[in-house]
């Protein structure tokens, strides 16, 4: 069954123009729903007659279905497209010691989730995770599965034979492909979460797909997906993005990739609980949601933590626009729940000493469920890693 691209911008093949129009219309569908025929061919400008083929042949593959029948004062009667609701995917954003599993619709929507503590042991993890997506799988019956997208905190070789590079991780996560293929029998696509937001806001998002663009997601540790000229950045040996491990601060705290002062000791979520024990002098670590309530409410301490965090964040993306020069960079993380507190001084440090203009600075639309929209772009589209 045909996919989607993520490429808005080729231009080789025949078959492209269809390709780049069947992309265009399943979004317009996906985002207007309900939607006539003959309102697609006004809001995208493609004739009647391309629309009609392009919508049979989704009809057909039960990627959408007609619903309801519009009313006008004369002239024939619209029939309403919208996506498929009866078809969905199984998506995974997967920490160090936890997992959340959603089932989420065609258009990313998601219907349940659920967060999965990963025990100790290689084997305990990966039999809870299964057992987890086989007891969503089962509540589910009525829904047709096209898929489980899993998105990696770490970077995997292009066939996904072994982790390149993934020091925050202490398990075998890339079992879990073949075992859920096994044990579910569907198909699994899997790939670096900063790559797989970078394809979302592609497809999800505000992004165009025709300007550059760079996600930097940050969790415990912090990496970035760099979307150009059409297409993900990998590099060579798949390690295109890893900002996270640039040291900023010579004389900052060891990072587990055995540098010290790497960005993402001094800027992730795990930097933020760090200054606040240390600012309030206890030796009992809170979790970083239980950090950003308390900066919400207005703790003193809190805000200074989140403060501090938000000032070296913003020093990193400054590498990032200098060296890239993107035309927008995205947030992904928990840290966009309390944008609207510490956004402008993310932005603030990115934009210092700025000599040119600076890119666009935001956080991810959909907050932090928009590592979950990823693994959905990856079973939805072709440029998941190890397709070619």
């Amino acid at each position: 069954m045909q996919r989607f691209s993520f490429n808005r911008t080729q231009t080789a093949s025949n078959k492209t123009p269809r390709r780049i129009n069947r992309n265009l219309i399943f979004n317009l569908i996906r985002t207007k729903q309900p939607i006539s025929r003959a309102d697609l061919s006004r809001v995208s400008g493609l004739q009647r007659s391309t629309i009609s083929l392009i919508v049979e042949d989704l009809i057909e593959e039960g990627w959408i279905v007609e619903g309801a029948v519009g009313h006008l004062p004369r002239g024939r009667r619209p029939t309403f497209l919208e996506i498929n609701s009866k078809r969905a995917i199984i998506a995974l954003d997967i920490h160090p010691a936890q997992t959340t599993i959603a089932v989420t619709d065609l258009a990313g929507k998601i219907v349940t989730q659920q967060v999965v503590m990963v025990p100790d042991g290689a084997t305990k993890a990966l039999n809870a995770i299964v057992n987890a997506i086989r007891k969503l799988l089962a509540a589910h019956e009525d829904l047709s599965f096209d898929g489980i997208g899993i998105s990696l905190p770490g970077r995997a070789d292009v066939h996904l034979q072994k982790l390149i590079f993934a020091p925050n991780l202490n398990w075998p996560v890339l079992s879990l492909k073949s075992k859920m293929e096994r044990a579910t029998g569907l198909r699994v696509k899997m790939d670096n979460v900063a790559n797989a937001c970078a394809l979302s806001e592609v497809w999800f998002g505000g992004s165009d797909g025709l300007h550059d663009l760079v996600v930097v997601n940050v969790a415990e540790g912090i990496g970035t997906g760099i979307f150009a000229n059409g297409q993900l950045l990998r590099g060579e040996s798949g390690l295109a993005g890893e900002f996270g491990h640039v040291q900023i601060a010579p004389d900052g705290p060891p990072c587990a990739c055995g540098s010290q002062g790497c960005w993402e000791v001094v800027a992730s979520n795990r930097a933020a609980v760090g200054y606040y024990g240390e600012l309030v002098k206890s030796a009992v670590p809170i979790t970083f949601e239980a950090l950003l309530k308390l900066a919400q409410s207005g703790d003193a301490f809190a805000v200074q933590a989140m403060t501090k965090m938000a000032e070296n964040l913003g020093r990193g993306i400054r590498l990032i626009a200098v060296a890239l020069a993107p035309k927008e960079i995205v947030v992904v993380g928990d840290i966009t729940t309390v944008w609207h507190q510490f956004g402008s001084i993310v932005e603030a440090h990115m934009k210092k000493n700025a000599f040119t203009k600076p890119p666009l600075l935001r956080p991810a639309y959909d907050g932090n469920t928009a590592r979950l929209r990823s693994a959905v772009a990856l079973v939805l589209g072709d440029d998941a890693m190890g397709e070619k």
